[in-house]
Formats: structure tokens, sequence, C-alpha cells
């Protein structure tokens, strides 16, 4: 029988649960103890898993109802059998990507803060990793953002809202039925306060989205402009991050309004196939 552990990484966030077997339905004790490590170091890693896609979606609708897929430029799910599954992979098959994002970049971000009611958590399988590495993903604590920010940022940034936008995806692909952005006073998505209060604990953490065509609610474009590259260039300091090296079989859940994450590039020539579900959130952000 498999003992469950949950160990905290040697980094600012993110734990470690080994001892399951995420394949086989978990006793309500281990899913406490994954919501526990989640809430807490806000980065779940639980490594070995091979997972069919109806396991993962059976494992995911253990921590709440499942979010479906924001748009992609293509207007289509990718899986259509499991439209609730994201897949992420830069794979091109009879000329046509099977997944979202490609091999470039993925710039600092939150999943979705582009609607009213952003997923709660997001959950990501690996099922093919470039052999020459590449893809690296980065996490960062925007609670403990918030409470080393200089007392005059913090002032700055108390009681502003922010314009995250929903036309393009963290590749910088242009979403379809989305126009571009000329004017970020004109930006189209949801509207939320800079500093987020948790329901659950009452603790204040930066809630940024992602930065390009992002707006402040009042400010001039230019005064818009300088905070939020002041705020972004302290929330991503390393000293508030983790970075995870995949490994084939590697399952990530996150905090998703709790952190930023971000992607590295990788080899164009490698495959990277990862399979994603997302947490809807029950909380508006206030």
């Amino acid at each position: 029988m498999m003992t469950t552990v949950v160990s905290n990484l040697d980094a600012p966030l993110g734990a470690e649960v080994s001892g399951v077997d995420l394949a086989k339905p978990l006793p309500q004790s281990d899913v406490d103890a994954i919501q526990t490590a989640w809430r807490t170091r806000l980065v779940v890693v639980i490594r070995g898993q091979a997972l069919s896609d109806p396991e993962l979606l059976a494992f995911s609708r253990r921590f709440g109802e499942l979010d479906p897929p924001g748009p992609n430029p293509y207007g289509e799910p990718f899986n259509k059998a499991h439209p609730e599954i994201n897949v992420i992979s830069n794979v091109v098959e009879n000329g046509k990507p099977i997944g979202n994002l490609g091999d470039g970049e993925a710039v600092w971000h939150a999943d979705m803060t582009y609607v009213d009611v952003p997923p709660k958590a997001a959950i990501l399988h690996a099922l093919e990793i470039p052999r020459e590495g590449g893809g690296n993903t980065y996490f960062a604590d925007m609670y403990a953002a918030y409470e080393a920010m200089p007392r005059e940022l913090k002032q700055a940034v108390e009681g502003k809202r922010l314009v995250h936008d929903a036309s393009r995806n963290s590749a910088g692909l242009l979403r379809k039925g989305y126009k571009e952005v000329r004017d970020v006073r004109e930006t189209v998505g949801a509207m939320h306060p800079i500093v987020r209060i948790d329901p659950h604990t009452g603790r204040r953490g930066l809630f940024l989205g992602r930065r390009p065509n992002g707006y402040i609610v009042g400010l001039e474009v230019a005064e818009s402009e300088a905070l939020l590259d002041a705020i972004w260039a302290h929330a991503t300091q390393s000293r508030f991050a983790m970075c995870h090296k995949w490994r084939v079989g590697d399952l990530l859940m996150w905090n998703n309004p709790a952190v930023l994450h971000r992607r590295d590039s990788f080899d164009e020539n490698a495959r990277r196939v990862m399979h994603r579900t997302q947490i809807k959130g029950v909380d508006r952000i206030a």
C-alpha cells in the first residue's frame, strides 16, 4: 500500500505529492491533502502519472466543476472527444496544429483573467516532452510579491482596477473573432482589482492577468503604462518564483488567481504534447 507524502519544494512556492496513482479513484483524504498543498503552496507537482483523458477528467472533477477551455485561434476544440480538455502542443499533423501555444515563449500570465470569474485551478499533464529539454514552466507567488512591494507602490495600486485583455492568448496570437487593440483604453475584457483578497484566508495578493494591452482604469495612458511596468517588474522577480523542468507523466496543478506563470521556448522540431483541464472559479475577484 502506497503512503501519500507531501513535501515542500526547495523554492519560494510549490509542493510535490508522492505515493498516489491518479489513474485510480483517490480516497478523500488524498484529495484533501492535495487541496491543502494547492491552497498553501500554490503549485502541486505529482510525477509519474500515466493517465488517459477520462482518468484526467475524473481526477480533475474531484476539485470542482470543469471550465471549458478559452477560445483558441482556430475556433474549434483541439480534443473533440473530450472538449473539456485543452491540448497544449507545437505538433502539426496534416498541415494543422493539434494544440495551442506552439513552441515559442509564453509570457507571464494567469489563465482566463479576461472573464468575470476566472478558473480557480489549472491542471496540466505531460504526454510528450522534448528530449533535449526546453519548455520549462515558471510560477511566481503573487501573495509574496504584494507583501514585498515598496510602500509607495502599494499606495499607488490601492483601489485601482485593471482591464484584462481578451483578444490574445499567452503566446501572443489573436483569438478568433477579436480585433487588434489600437488604444488600451478600449481593451475588451473583464475589469478586476489589482489587489485581490483571498476569499478563504483574507490574504492580499496582486492580480495582474497579463501585461499586453492592460489598462488601469481612470489613468492617462502614459501613467497607466508606467505603473503597470513598475508592478510587473516587481512581481516577476526570481525571488518570488520557481521553475519546473518537465518529465513525461508529470502532472501540475496550480492556484490560478494566486500565481503568474510563463513558459520557455523550445526546439520547433521537437514534440511537446500536454493535456490540460481547468476548475471553474466560484468567486469574483475582490
